[in-house]
């Protein structure tokens, strides 16, 4: 596995400190990348869609959690039926725990289950104040008081 350095970075820029945490986070998700299978979507400008595999679990076995920059979905299966013998059981029947990053200002709108399918709606809503605006020029002299003199 590769360490990066970011202290150069940080000299320089302030306020993306948030960037060693997120190519941290993404370096040890690695180990569950293939259950399920997912999508992320790009719906609009600011909106998306997770979309993921979770052929055979129900509503209630499924659990979806937003805190903060953390998207967090788990699967809990029931235990399966003991009197069954396969012949080959392909249908994965474990739980699963997969964390998403989100960006600053994106948000879970809706969640909903169908055909094996889990799709989680999101957007980002970017504050008015945080929007960029259009300044004015003046051609008038700044007054003494408004330069601080």
């Amino acid at each position: 596995m590769r360490n990066y350095d970011f202290s150069p970075l940080f000299r320089s820029a302030i306020g993306f400190d948030h960037l060693a945490r997120l190519a941290e986070h993404a370096a040890s998700n690695s180990s569950n990348a293939g259950y399920p299978p997912y999508n992320i979507e790009l719906l609009g400008e600011n909106r998306y869609r997770i979309t993921m595999a979770v052929a055979g679990f129900s509503m209630d076995e499924l659990d979806i959690t937003s805190e903060g920059d953390k998207l967090l979905v788990k699967g809990n299966r029931k235990p399966a039926d003991s009197q069954r013998q396969y012949l080959h059981q392909g249908i994965a029947e474990r739980g699963f725990e997969r964390t998403f990053q989100l960006a600053d200002y994106v948000m879970v709108t809706s969640a909903n289950l169908e055909n094996g399918l889990l799709n989680i709606e999101l957007v980002r809503e970017i504050p008015e104040a945080m929007k960029a605006r259009k300044i004015t020029i003046s051609s008038s002299p700044m007054l003494e008081n408004e330069t601080g003199e």
